[in-house]
Order: C-alpha cells, then sequence, then structure tokens
C-alpha cells in the first residue's frame, strides 16, 4: 500500500499458505510449529516502543489486549471488539469514563498474578507518569484525551477528558497490550513477559525470532500449536524462494507483491494464495517544521503532483484503491467517501490539471526549471522502502 503526506494510496496484502497448513487450520489439530519468514529485524519486542509491524507480529502472540478486535471476522468495527483480559465494559451516560471488569483467573508467564494495577502502570507508563520510562512512545498522541486512570476491586477505569466514544477503538489495536508492574520497561525489550498463548523464547537480531507454547495459559485448548518461528529475510525474494523451498508455512502478508504472487500461483500447485484488501501503508511523510516545506503552499503542491493511480497501476498491477488515511470503503469502516476524497488536494482524477496547479505554486514560491527544490529523505531499511543505489 502507497500513501503520501499522511494519505494513504494503493491498499492491498498478498498472502500464500501451503494447502498443508489449509486444512489444519480448518481442523483446528493440535500440534506443530508454525514457521513465517519475517521482513525486518525489529529494535525490540517491546510493542509500546516500537513504532512498525516487524516488533507487532511476532510479539502479539506474546500479550494481551483488554479488548482485541475480533479476528475471525474479516473487517474491524466497533461491534466486531470483544473482551480478552477484560471480562465486559461499560460508558457513562457521557462517554468520559470506562471501565472494565477484569479476569481473575490469568498469570504472567513468570507465574505471577494479573491485576488491575498493572493495565494502571501501562497507561501510566504510556503518559510519562510511571516509575519506569519508554526508550520512545510512538503512541502518545493517542492518549492526549486520557486523564488518568484508577482502580478498583477487580475493574479499571480509564477517565477521558472529554468524551471519546471510538476510544475503545485505540484500545483493540495490536498496539496497545497491557505490560506487567513487576517488570521494568528495559527487560521487557529484551525478554517481554505476557500472558498470551506463546511465551518467549529468544530473539536473535537479523536472525530469527521463537516463541514457545504456554502450557498455563488462561483460555482452555489454547493455543493449538506447539510454537511459532519467524525467520528474518529482508530480501523479498530470497524469502519467496525459501517458502518455495517448503522452509515456511506461510508468507508475511505484506512481504509479496502481485508479481511474485504470480509466480509462486503459477510454479506451486500446493500454495494456495489470495489478494485481499488491507490498510497497509508505504508513508511519505514531510517534516512540515523545515524550511520550505513549514509552508503549506508547497505541501499541497507535493500532494497535487503525485500520480496515485500510476503508483496503483505500477507497484501493485493494478490491484489497489486510493483512499484516505483509513482503508477506503466498502472494506473499510471508517474511511473517507470517494466523492469527499477527491475534493482532498492530489486526489481528483485530472491529473493534468492537478500538476499545472502545483507549477504555478511552485513558480510562486520561486522554483522552476532553473531553481529546483532540493529535498532530503530519510527511508527504512527494508526491500518495500529501501531506494536503489543509482546505476
Amino acid at each position: 500500500m502507497i500513501g503520501f503526506l499522511r494519505r494513504s494510496g494503493i491498499a492491498g496484502a498478498v498472502a500464500c499458505l501451503t494447502l498443508a497448513w489449509v486444512s489444519s487450520a480448518v481442523g483446528q489439530k493440535a500440534g506443530g510449529v508454525l514457521r513465517v519468514f519475517q521482513y525486518d529485524s525489529p529494535a525490540s519486542l517491546s510493542i509500546h516502543e516500537e513504532a512498525l509491524n516487524s516488533a507487532q507480529n511476532p510479539a502479539m502472540a506474546i500479550f494481551n489486549n483488554l479488548v482485541i478486535f475480533d479476528q475471525h471476522e474479516r473487517q474491524n468495527r466497533f461491534d466486531t471488539i470483544i473482551p480478552d483480559l477484560a471480562a465486559n465494559w461499560s460508558w457513562n451516560p457521557n462517554m468520559t469514563t470506562l471501565t472494565f471488569q477484569l479476569r481473575d483467573t490469568v498469570n504472567w508467564h513468570d507465574g505471577k498474578p494479573f491485576s488491575a494495577a498493572d493495565v494502571k502502570c501501562t497507561w501510566d507508563l504510556l503518559l510519562g507518569r510511571g516509575s519506569g520510562k519508554l526508550r520512545a512512545n510512538p503512541r502518545k498522541a493517542w492518549y492526549r484525551n486520557l486523564e488518568n486512570v484508577t482502580v478498583g476491586s477487580g475493574t479499571v477505569t480509564f477517565h477521558l477528558k472529554r468524551p471519546q466514544p471510538a476510544f475503545i477503538a485505540l484500545l483493540a489495536s495490536g498496539y496497545s497490550p497491557v505490560y506487567p508492574c513487576h517488570v521494568s520497561p528495559e527487560e521487557m525489550r529484551r525478554h517481554p513477559i505476557g500472558t498470551v498463548p506463546f511465551k518467549f523464547v529468544s530473539y536473535k537480531p537479523n536472525e530469527s525470532i521463537n516463541l514457545v507454547r504456554n502450557e498455563q495459559y488462561w483460555k482452555v485448548g489454547r493455543p493449538y500449536l506447539e510454537g511459532i518461528e519467524w525467520k528474518i529475510i529482508p530480501n523479498r525474494a530470497t524469502a519467496i524462494l525459501a517458502f518455495r523451498a517448503g522452509q515456511f508455512d506461510l508468507t508475511f502478508p505484506f512481504g509479496i507483491s502481485v508479481p511474485l504472487m504470480k509466480d509462486v500461483q503459477r510454479d506451486e500447485p500446493d500454495v494456495s494464495c489470495s489478494l485481499q484488501p488491507a490498510n497497509q501503508s508505504t508513508n511519505l511523510i514531510v517534516n512540515r517544521d523545515a524550511p520550505p516545506f513549514n509552508n503549506p503552499e508547497i505541501r499541497r503542491a507535493m500532494a497535487l503532483a503525485i500520480d496515485r493511480k500510476s503508483f496503483v497501476d505500477i507497484l501493485g498491477e493494478g490491484e489497489g484503491d486510493i483512499g484516505g488515511t483509513m482503508q477506503p470503503p466498502p472494506e473499510g469502516v471508517w474511511g473517507m467517501p470517494a466523492k469527499m476524497l477527491q475534493l482532498l488536494p492530489g486526489y481528483g482524477p485530472d491529473i493534468k490539471k492537478n500538476r499545472a496547479e502545483a507549477r504555478k505554486i511552485m513558480e510562486r514560491a520561486g522554483y522552476g526549471p532553473d531553481k529546483r527544490l532540493p529535498v532530503k529523505v530519510s527511508v527504512r531499511n527494508t526491500r518495500p522502502f529501501a531506494i536503489p543505489p543509482p546505476s
């Protein structure tokens, strides 16, 4: 998925699964180790300190949320939010306090009991009020409306500064796990402790992440798997060759391109591949504090100059949708309608008109063929994002 100026572009995810795993998943047969490749080596497995899904994807199997979107539903909506560490929840009439009744039979992986204090410690940490300190806090802005968190007898209450009915959707995100009070942020980076079906075993940067079944998991009969092995392979083509050689059971959902998917479909009859809508984005984010990009007209010109349809056609071979920040309808619930989207700079269908307007803006700002706008670019060093060296 390609996005620009904090507005996403194409939406789509490709995943391939061996048919042996398809039949196993349908029958929910216990046993075995799931082998998956991972496209990047995260700085740590502390979800609250990492901004990217390279940490979230493997680490979600270590942690629980208070609530979570039902993973059996294809679409995230308010009515698909289900209990996790919380047994139930309720709002006050003006939607400024959200109270959770917590489960009382949950233990952390080290055997210590889970309690409401752990929830308060987690969000005090995110608000910068805890005894420990996060090295990074990429989702701090999510909780600007959170006044404080209080605990009761088996309950925890989030107090908001103003009504925010959508607050519970933030708590249902994969980036919102509960951390244990008795484990420091530093320890969580190196050896995360959670409550979910898999325990952390090892993480070797640029090599692998290994998880093992939690025999004392509080959900009876879970997990089905004995473990999960993530092999870190930055190069897409190398990873797909390993998948085709039988070294992996499942591809990383956003680690395979449409051309690679077609190659696998053509040559591997025992593999099932699907292309599904997703809200995964590759973003171009402008530093609006650095001149001349602190000028909103310059940023407008940049937005007008981008041909989003060409990105869909070239990078995704036509498989994608142009959307705003949220996934566009009908797959997305909160996405901007197409008619409204086309009113945004650069999203109208007339590319020539958009670019003509962009050139006029740049000319007024003193730029043109004889004076180019210099741009410094910082990019993640992973295959989907890396800029190839000049030939």
